[in-house]
């Protein structure tokens, strides 16, 4: 299955960054991968003034600067996301590039009336995995609803195959684990994505 990673974090010697080096080594040997590090690569994840006045109309404007994450979604069939949750929400730098790669007439058509919903152009995506962690306890999220969870599993995956799989991988309480608690995590996230 062809395997985008995106990862988002801005330290190279992060936990965070431990985890994309794992998705990477767990997944190259079995499917093809490409991988996109935001942050190395210096990605701009603001949405201009010219490009939000012409995003419905003329979305091909943002298209051409973003064109090499328009290729590399399109051909995908797995997502994989790997990212802290800041806020209860994936980085600023992430929902900038949903914003600026998950464009009209890529990620899906606008609504042609009032009360409709979009059409997806995505439907090629027949799995999506997400590695993260945050610095909440597991209960405090759940009582809040879990926000970033279902921003990626409901709102998103909307877009994806109508019977796309879902794995969510999340290490809680980040800012309490202890070295064994993350050498623990590391070892499930290789193991369920050798799994797939």
């Amino acid at each position: 299955m062809k395997t985008l990673i995106v990862h988002c974090h801005p330290n190279p010697d992060s936990f965070n960054h431990a985890l994309y080096r794992t998705a990477l080594e767990a997944l190259r040997p079995r499917h093809p991968v490409r991988a996109i590090d935001l942050y190395a690569e210096g990605f701009d994840p603001r949405l201009t003034r010219e490009e939000r006045i012409a995003y419905l109309d003329h979305p091909e404007l943002i298209r051409e600067r973003v064109q090499a994450h328009v290729e590399a979604l399109l051909w995908a069939e797995h997502l994989v996301f790997v990212y802290p949750t800041w806020l209860h929400g994936p980085p600023a730098m992430l929902k900038g590039w949903f914003e600026r790669v998950w464009l009209p007439g890529v990620a899906f058509l606008p609504a042609q009336r009032k009360g409709r919903l979009v059409q997806s152009g995505m439907r090629h995506i027949r799995r999506l995995t997400v590695v993260t962690t945050g610095g909440s306890p597991r209960w405090f999220v759940l009582a809040i609803g879990d926000p970033g969870r279902r921003l990626f599993t409901r709102a998103l995956r909307a877009l994806f195959a109508w019977r796309c799989k879902v794995t969510w991988l999340q290490l809680h309480d980040m800012n309490a684990v202890t070295a064994h608690d993350r050498n623990h995590f590391i070892e499930h996230v290789a193991r369920k994505l050798q799994s797939l």
